[in-house]
């Protein structure tokens, strides 16, 4: 079969030829009907720090996708031949503290599917069973593919209350675009964007962000100060970018939140703690989905039927284009792009 893999240490990854994946104990094998690029596609596509500490080629990249499962291996009752599945890209050991906990999301033996394991970019992926999460066929493959994605959106979001909330999210990129809209079906009263990519912002705009915001057209802090009088009640930081960090804690009311789920580059900010402490702030370190809570959030959402998930959606393509689907990744003129596998 054929697969995008990263097939040696340098910028770029390739289609190649492949071994059809043998499913084992515990496991199930997909054939593939659509899947997504994440920005951690980019990261390994372009070569940068952390995917050559990370990323030990050969390795098949992907690890948002859906399909159909194909065979089931020994041990396997839950999952059956023929049900539609899409992925969790994290794999749990199961037996950690965090896993007997409940917090399967921070479990110490997470490998990640593209990262550490062979991802799903091909036309068939073998995966654990577990993280082959049932998906309503109401739900087009388009949407069910990128659902692990959703499930950062949606945890960072509803790590808190949102009904009748005001809600400021920084940063309009795929996942900053998704929450506004998970935000909005989960009640909040106002939800304010901020953001500096004119096409990002027209993305807002289709996703239901009632204010949007750009640093180029002044203070932020003013005009939030506006929108929302005494502060908003919950930031949702995607951005990464520390002037959002600061912008978090100076327009987050006190007894709020700042949910983080933004990843910086330089990871050693300088921040004003006593702000933090003396407005009483709850800040929330969020990584990926919290398993499998957050699972059944995103169901019952998709069920609701109020999440406004196609304008994000901006380019549907063949697997095989998958150079130009980087370059417009990294050019940042593209929401979410979705691959599809046919012959």
């Amino acid at each position: 079969m054929k697969a995008i893999a990263k097939v040696r240490p340098e910028p770029g990854v390739e289609i190649v030829e492949v071994d059809e994946p043998e499913v084992g104990r515990g496991e199930v094998k997909i054939r593939l009907e659509a899947a997504s690029v994440c920005g951690t596609d980019l990261h390994i596509y372009s070569w940068d720090q952390w995917a050559a500490s990370r990323i030990h080629p050969p390795r098949i990249i992907g690890h948002e996708f859906c399909g159909v499962i194909e065979s089931v291996g020994e041990g396997v009752s839950d999952r059956q031949v023929g049900d539609f599945v899409a992925s969790e890209s994290h794999i749990v050991c199961g037996h950690c503290r965090q896993c007997l906990n409940g917090q399967g999301h921070v479990c110490v033996n997470t490998r990640i599917l593209g990262v550490d394991v062979d991802g799903g970019f091909a036309s068939h992926v073998v995966i654990p069973a577990q993280n082959a999460r049932l998906t309503d066929r109401s739900i087009p493959k388009e949407i069910a593919c990128f659902q692990d994605a959703l499930g950062n959106s949606v945890h960072t979001a509803m790590a808190g209350p949102l009904k009748d909330q005001t809600v400021l999210i920084t940063g309009m990129g795929p996942i900053g675009l998704v929450a506004a809209s998970v935000c909005k079906a989960a009640g909040a009263t106002k939800v304010i964007a901020t953001e500096v990519s004119p096409y990002r912002i027209g993305l807002a705009e289709k996703m239901g962000a009632d204010v949007i915001l750009s640093p180029a057209d002044g203070s932020l802090c003013e005009r939030i100060a506006k929108e929302a009088p005494g502060g908003v009640d919950a930031t949702l930081e995607m951005s990464g970018h520390p002037s959002s960090l600061e912008l978090a804690i100076q327009c987050t009311r006190p007894g709020g939140r700042i949910s983080l789920l933004g990843v910086y580059g330089n990871p050693n900010q300088s921040i004003d703690l006593n702000a933090i402490i003396f407005k009483g702030i709850d800040i929330q370190g969020i990584v990926g989905r919290r398993i499998w809570q957050t699972w059944d959030q995103m169901a019952e959402l998709l069920r609701g039927g109020k999440l406004n998930l196609l304008p994000v959606i901006t380019h549907e393509m063949h697997y095989t284009e998958f150079q130009k689907a980087m370059e417009l990744m990294k050019e940042g003129k593209a929401g979410k792009v979705v691959f599809t596998f046919e012959a």
